[in-house]
């Protein structure tokens, strides 16, 4: 049973601030543009791509981070020990990654939906495999966060679940519907201010109650809690440098390269140098924000080193760890606690409007526009107020669908990134199949996808069913021997074990032999599995049937077309140059003396306009 605190009114009073302040910003950009702003769907979901770079890449942090870095990665730390900062390599690999190949790529198209790519290049079938995946995985997404907090917290503060969830809800939907994208960058950059406030309060205050950060670095040290590297290439290891530092490059990649509401943040940028130096400046935000959850973490040990709080039932899982520390460490200090919470609920909002906003792009991008033929026929203030409409119709279905993340049994770290692999994996495998190999065709894209999408769910779900042992989670010792008689319980002490093992059958002799090994393997693989198998076979299916004759040349990455400048030392001049401008006009190649172009690698392509 969880022990239960209530909140007081000046914990209230900050925590009701924070979403005033949050809706009042979405009111304000509605209101400031009302007469000359939002007349186009274009303004409404993308700003007309005049932001600035410093709130795109705060709103791209405060967004990527949401309320998993606030509860779920201290609770990690307090488990697993400080592995999981290798993280931060990982952001840093991914953004250089996404500013190389992707950015390029897409903001030269000018498009606002990164699956009109996907139908240029390989048609429409293999447009709406991805788009369906995305939705998918979208309304799963948003429930999961919509609900992570709100559950963990009302198990710790009193706070009503269900209200919370449809206060946060209706105030996110509200101001992302007004606003449109400026109203949810700008709240974006006040919400992560709010979360950066918060865990620094609880890192400062947890050195205060110990006796400073040295004491918490050495009883973390004597409990293991400060190893970092692991080389250990076993892949069954939940965290090792090569699963967190490399396997975790596909997952990130896949939000940061082709994700549609980290990508519609890009598209609003002033030109494409705002979009990377964007891109640079939140891979810096990011990390620090991460280090100082992972800090936290530390803090979390050092407090409850010798009274672990879930042995002792004073919470359920892991993901109450947090909002516990709070009100220990704040409970002599009223209005703080109601900070932290604050703060949580901050990274709800901002994952909740950006992921609402991303799915109202794609709803007209790539659904009423290709496929209502009425659509074209409408005003542009008809059109502003359909895409408004179906981000409100988003927002309110994430308020429905946040009851089915209660079914799931895991911690709302390992269930996020399990989701990030087997759905964006196989759609990163499509992704880098158009961007990066220009004979890839739809028909191996399409094939490919299948195959990415069958393997990781099959052992994603073979996973859910058979967990890994406790030596593979890695689950680290805790104790109860400096725990108070008074706090003492006659029930059995809950590990957290229990809590990642709740499907494992109750005899060792009921796990199948692929339990123990394919079925072991680190969630933090199943994106590149997703995405590598997806990549094979669709090269593999594209070889077969041809290949791709006529490949429009702005439609591959210009990298590619600079590795081949500089590989057989000849230049060709493909891709869109770089301008602020929306380009929809593509170069023609230069041709060589002979008339052709000699391009091994990119032959034969022509130039089309789009």
């Amino acid at each position: 049973m969880a022990e239960n605190r209530v909140f007081t009114v000046w914990d209230y009073v900050v925590f009701a601030s924070m979403l005033l302040i949050s809706t009042a910003i979405g009111i304000f950009s509605a209101l400031k543009h009302g007469r000359t702003g939002q007349r186009t769907t274009e303004e409404f979901l993308v700003g007309n791509r005049q932001i600035s770079a410093y709130p795109i890449a705060f709103s791209l942090a405060a967004s990527f981070m949401s309320a998993i870095t606030m509860i779920g990665y201290p609770a990690e730390v307090y488990n697993t020990g400080l592995n999981v900062l290798l993280l931060n390599f990982t952001f840093l690999l991914t953004s250089i990654i996404t500013c190389l190949i992707y950015i390029p790529l897409f903001y030269r198209l000018n498009i606002i939906s990164t699956y009109e790519y996907i139908n240029r290049r390989f048609g429409r079938v293999v447009r709406y495999q991805i788009v369906c995946s995305f939705m998918v995985y979208m309304f799963f997404y948003l429930g999961i966060v919509t609900y992570t907090p709100s559950f963990a917290l009302s198990q710790v503060t009193g706070m009503d679940m269900w209200t919370s969830v449809v206060i946060t809800g209706l105030a996110c939907t509200l101001y992302t519907t007004l606003g449109g994208i400026k109203a949810v960058v700008w709240t974006d950059v006040f919400q992560l201010c709010i979360m950066v406030i918060g865990l620094v309060a609880v890192l400062i205050q947890g050195s205060i109650h110990v006796g400073g950060f040295g004491k918490i670095w050495n009883i973390a040290k004597n409990g293991n809690r400060t190893d970092i590297f692991d080389f250990d290439p076993d892949p069954r290891k939940l965290y090792t440098t090569w699963s967190v530092g490399i396997g975790a490059v596909f997952g990130w990649v896949s939000i940061y390269g082709c994700n549609q509401v980290q990508v519609q943040r890009y598209l609003a940028c002033k030109s494409e140098r705002e979009a990377i130096k964007a891109v640079m400046l939140n891979s810096v935000g990011v990390i620090v924000l991460f280090t100082v959850s992972c800090l936290s973490g530390l803090v979390m040990y050092a407090v409850y080193e010798t009274c672990d709080p879930i042995k002792m039932n004073r919470v359920s899982t892991s993901d109450q760890l947090t909002p516990l520390l709070v009100v220990d460490l704040f409970d002599q200090m009223p209005g703080f606690p109601g900070l932290f919470v604050a703060s949580a609920y901050s990274g709800t909002l901002s994952t909740i409007s950006s992921g609402i906003s991303a799915m109202a792009a794609v709803a007209v991008e790539d659904f009423l526009k290709p496929i209502w033929k009425p659509w074209a026929q409408l005003s542009s203030r008809k059109k502003t107020l359909v895409s408004k409409l179906l981000a409100m119709t988003f927002g309110l279905t994430t308020i429905g669908l946040a009851g089915v993340s209660s079914l799931l049994g895991r911690n709302v770290v390992q269930v996020t990134l399990m989701f990030d692999g087997l759905i964006l994996g196989p759609i990163l495998g499509v992704f880098t199949l158009a961007a990066l190999f220009p004979k890839s065709n739809g028909k191996g894209a399409c094939v490919g996808w299948f195959v990415g999408v069958a393997f990781s769910m099959w052992i994603g779900i073979g996973g859910l069913i058979y967990p890994p042992s406790r030596e593979l989670s890695e689950l680290l010792e805790t104790s109860t021997a400096g725990c108070l008689e008074a706090n003492a319980t006659t029930s059995t002490p809950v590990n957290v074990t229990s809590m990642l093992t709740t499907l494992i059958p109750t005899k060792q002799e009921e796990r199948p032999d692929i339990a123990e090994n394919l079925y072991a393997i680190s969630f933090y693989y199943y994106g590149s599995i997703g995405c590598l198998s997806t990549v094979l076979v669709g090269l593999i299916i594209s070889m077969l049937t041809g290949g791709t004759e006529n490949v429009d040349p702005c439609l591959i990455a210009p990298i590619v077309h600079t590795i081949y400048k500089y590989v057989f030392k000849n230049k060709l001049n493909a891709s869109i140059p770089e301008t602020s401008d929306n380009l929809i006009t593509i170069p023609v190649l230069k041709q060589s003396s002979k008339g052709s172009v000699d391009s091994p690698v990119l032959n034969p392509i022509k130039s089309t306009r789009i």
